[in-house]
């Protein structure tokens, strides 16, 4: 057999494993064709070619390996693929600090019953009390538990 062949079986599959690692994530088809493909060469080489020769592709490979794995973590490849932006809002800790009980708005949308209502300029999630209250109808603030808003319709 020539050796372009048991060298393209051996290229073929270190391709097919850095796109498993860099590409494809978990275990995929990619990952597994590539180790048959890069092991099947290695045994093509043994069984057509002299020990020596064998010999020499296996540390070629292992080495050729080794260096494109290394090669492909530290072309940070992986930037390319993973999330840039990061999160930097948290909940509010308490919403009874910025809301108080009596403090009125109006519903932006329909509260059935939870919607979002502005109060004090600013869009929140409240719970209605009263059923289901229409958008732009007035509420107030009945009730403030931890991080929720009850408010009823002001007739």
């Amino acid at each position: 057999m020539p050796t372009y062949i048991i060298i393209s079986l051996i290229i073929l599959g270190i391709v097919l494993l850095m796109v498993e690692f860099l590409v494809i994530p978990g275990v995929t088809v990619a990952g597994i064709a590539g180790t048959i493909f890069i092991v099947g060469g290695i045994i093509v080489a043994y069984f057509f070619k002299e020990t020596r020769t064998a010999n020499i592709i296996t540390i070629s490979t292992l080495s050729l390996l080794v260096l494109a794995i290394a090669l492909g973590f530290k072309s940070k490849t992986w930037e390319k693929f993973g999330l840039k932006s990061e999160i930097d809002s948290h909940a509010s800790a308490d919403i009874a600090e910025v809301y108080k009980v009596g403090d009125k708005g109006k519903t932006i949308s329909r509260l059935a019953p939870i919607g979002t209502v502005l109060i004090n300029g600013t869009i929140v999630e409240a719970h209605s009390l009263g059923g289901f209250i229409d958008p732009g109808k007035d509420v107030v603030i009945v009730r403030t538990e931890k991080n929720k808003l009850f408010v009823e319709l002001i007739n």
